[in-house]
Formats: C-alpha cells, structure tokens, sequence
C-alpha cells in the first residue's frame, strides 16, 4: 500500500441518533487500520426522495451534492444498516437511488462497497446485506461479499459493541475492504 491515506466514507442506513449501527460506523471509524480514514455520513434522512424532476444540475438540493461528492472522493464505501421489514431502511435506499445518478456514471461507479448489519434477527441481518449488495451492485457499485459483516444483537457479548471480538470483527472487514481498494488501485 501506499503512503496515501485511503478514503472511506461509511453510510449509515438508520435515522436513530443512538442506532446501534451508527456505533458500529463508529467502531470502524475508531478502529480503522493505519493509513484509513472513516468519515461517517449519517444524515441520510435530510436527502429528498429521489426523482428526475429534481436531479437537476445547478438546482439539486445541497444535502444530494454534499453525499454525491463525498462518496464520489472516497476510495471504497462502508454501509451500516440495520434491517427494517426483512430489508433495507428506505433511507438508505433513497440515497442509493441518489448515488446511482447520473446513470452510468454515478458517485457508486466502480466504487468497492461493504455492508455491515447489526440486526436482531438470528441472520444478522442477511436480507439487508443481500438486498444492499444487489442495490448497490445495480447502481454500479463493486459489493465485495468477503468483506460483509453480520452481528446478531441479542447475542453480542457483554460490552457490545466495544468487545475485542466484536472490534476485531469489524477490523476484519475494514481490512478487507481496504484491501479492494489497493488491489483495484
């Protein structure tokens, strides 16, 4: 790898300020490996619903530029979503749709993409990440499988999500992501 620090923009999927995959962003923010930076975008409620009739340049809505143009200067993509309904949050949807524009050309184009989930289900949230992966893939991004990361919350260990296994976990997935990123480089 090179001296150049590797960008990575991590989405989270929940509105909930104390969602606990907001923490998980976190945790991977906090614990990024040397040479990775996390910047965590969470304010994925403030973007409209998507529409053509307002994805006009010059007059899009400042939240959409601000997304477009952080995902668009990162290196690889980390999404933390919970699950809502066996799927993924229509927020995090919506800011898919917003990154999958203008098409073939997108902020997620060719863009290498983890999702983690922390869910309560015993899957950890397998059907968000499946339906994530398929979204994101559609929208041009590279969902890389290897680096997914599925927690269980009812049986998180006492310290949640702070417990060495669980940070080495998350570490794991950055890792792997990251290293998307120098092999596509």
């Amino acid at each position: 790898m090179s001296d150049r620090t590797v960008e990575l923009v991590a989405l989270v999927g929940s509105l909930r300020a104390a969602s606990i995959n907001r923490q998980l962003a976190q945790v991977a923010a906090d614990n990024a490996p040397e040479g990775v930076r996390v910047t965590i975008v969470d304010d994925l409620g403030s973007l409209p619903f998507y529409s053509e009739d307002i994805d006009v340049e010059g007059r899009l809505d400042p939240a959409v530029t601000a997304l477009r143009e952080k995902v668009g200067a990162a290196d690889a993509v980390l999404i933390a979503t919970p699950e809502y309904n066996g799927s993924i949050p229509a927020a995090l949807k919506n800011a898919i749709d917003w990154l999958s524009r203008p098409y073939g050309n997108g902020a997620l184009s060719g863009t290498p993409v983890a999702v983690l989930s922390a869910a309560l289900g015993q899957y950890g949230g397998q059907w968000t990440r499946e339906d994530t992966r398929k979204a994101v893939g559609v929208a041009g991004g590279k969902a890389i499988e290897e680096a997914d990361l599925g927690l269980q919350i009812p049986a998180l260990p006492e310290g949640g999500l702070t417990h060495p296994t669980i940070v080495e976990k998350v570490v794991a997935s950055v890792s792997r992501l990251v290293d998307e990123v120098t092999v596509s480089a």
